[in-house]
């Protein structure tokens, strides 16, 4: 092992899973996180030399960056500053399944994933970075909380941005999900970055759909909670998924289709892709499945009851 600063890095190569979110859902924007079971794959090691060695496979592969600007490579990086000290040069592997740009938390797994690596290549890392500290850091990283908080501690997560010690922290609560609850995800060829989506968000809304989307944000709660029967109603939203169609009017389309049919369809995060969470049997997963258009895959998912693993 070598040492630097503060710190001891492990010699041994670490390794980590991290699911796939979707954030929102319906009318929690930027609070309600969801975890999916789709993971990226993340193995990391502790090098002598003052270099990034990085290989990357699987979804979106040749599209993500192979040096310092990697977002796993600079998540760790930040968390090795945050615990105190930096290695000289990092080996990285990833494998990821996560589609990219899709609305699904690829970036929260990969900042997730390399905060969770930099704390495990430290001895007696988590006495340098709590958990509160890593969803803070993540939030740091990602600019908001709620794909950062399902990535983490998986299944449903509530989470804030915390400034009662004078500067904006990242928090998060996880709240239990109904074993009966499932999800579908229907996910577009087309890709969406965040900012884009974010900036055809109005300044203002009414009050009557202020007063509409808190009512159905606190129902939300209940809903993945204890009554799946009230997803559909608890869903709905008024605050940003309308404001965003001419970025994705295929998805809305999509989506207005499935709530027409009472289905609790909503944008996944920023989208493109667009999530049902459901609590039916196979039946009706099979015929909510066939009324997608050709140019969406339809994938059924389980909800991630553990989050970075």
């Amino acid at each position: 092992m070598a040492s630097m600063n503060r710190l001891t890095f492990r010699a041994n190569m670490a390794q980590v899973s991290v699911p796939a979110t979707s954030a929102n859902l319906g009318p929690g924007f930027d609070s309600f996180g969801l975890a999916l079971e789709i993971r990226d794959r993340y193995a990391a090691q502790i090098l002598d030399d003052k270099t990034f060695d990085i290989d990357i496979s699987g979804e979106g592969a040749d599209e993500i960056k192979r040096d310092g600007k990697n977002l796993v490579i600079k998540a760790m990086m930040r968390g090795f500053d945050f615990m105190g000290g930096k290695p000289q040069g990092i080996a990285l592997r990833a494998l990821n399944a996560i589609p990219q740009g899709r609305g699904l938390g690829s970036s929260a797994s990969a900042i997730v994933g390399g905060l969770a690596l930099s704390r495990s290549l430290v001895l007696s890392g988590e006495e340098y970075m709590s958990d509160e500290d890593l969803v803070a850091l993540g939030t740091e990283l990602e600019g908001h909380p709620d794909n950062i908080a399902a990535a983490f501690y998986g299944g449903a997560t509530v989470a804030w941005m915390d400034k009662s010690e004078g500067q904006a922290r990242g928090r998060a609560i996880s709240i239990p999900v109904d074993l009966a609850v499932k999800a579908i995800v229907f996910i577009p060829e087309s890709h969406l970055a965040t900012s884009k989506a974010r900036k055809l968000l109005p300044a203002s809304i009414t009050h009557e759909d202020a007063v509409q989307n808190s009512a159905h944000t606190a129902l939300l709660v209940h809903a993945l909670s204890h009554r799946p029967d009230l997803l559909f109603t608890a869903t709905e939203d008024f605050l940003h998924q309308k404001y965003r169609s001419d970025a994705m009017p295929k998805s809305l389309a999509l989506m207005n289709d499935l709530r027409s049919r009472s289905i609790a369809a909503v944008i996944s995060g920023a989208g493109p892709s667009v999530l049902v969470l459901h609590s039916g049997d196979s039946d009706y997963v099979q015929a909510i499945v066939a009324s997608a258009p050709a140019s969406f895959k339809a994938v059924e998912l389980a909800i991630a009851t553990k989050g970075v693993i």
